[in-house]
């Protein structure tokens, strides 16, 4: 999970769509294991990256359960989308 939040945080490699992908990845286990951190980085990926409308869904499962866990970045992602 570490990596993934370095690729995604680093500024020379986090805008590049394989490198998002592959921490996707990465994120995928934790997320489903319940790693609140996870769900919520892995969510906000989905809902920002993902072209498909299923895809977009799940990440917003996943903010949702991330935010109800009470982490803020899921709380203001969700504030945003269904604004």
């Amino acid at each position: 999970m570490r990596v993934a939040e370095w690729l995604l945080d680093s500024p020379r490699l986090g805008d590049n769509p394989n490198v998002k992908h592959f921490a996707g990845r990465l994120l995928k286990h934790p997320a489903r294991e319940g790693v609140v951190a996870a769900q919520s980085r892995l969510g906000q990926l989905m809902c920002r990256e993902c072209g498909n409308a299923r895809d977009r869904r799940i990440g917003q499962d996943l903010l949702r359960q991330a935010a109800r866990a009470g982490d803020r970045r899921a709380q203001q992602e969700l504030g945003l989308i269904e604004d």
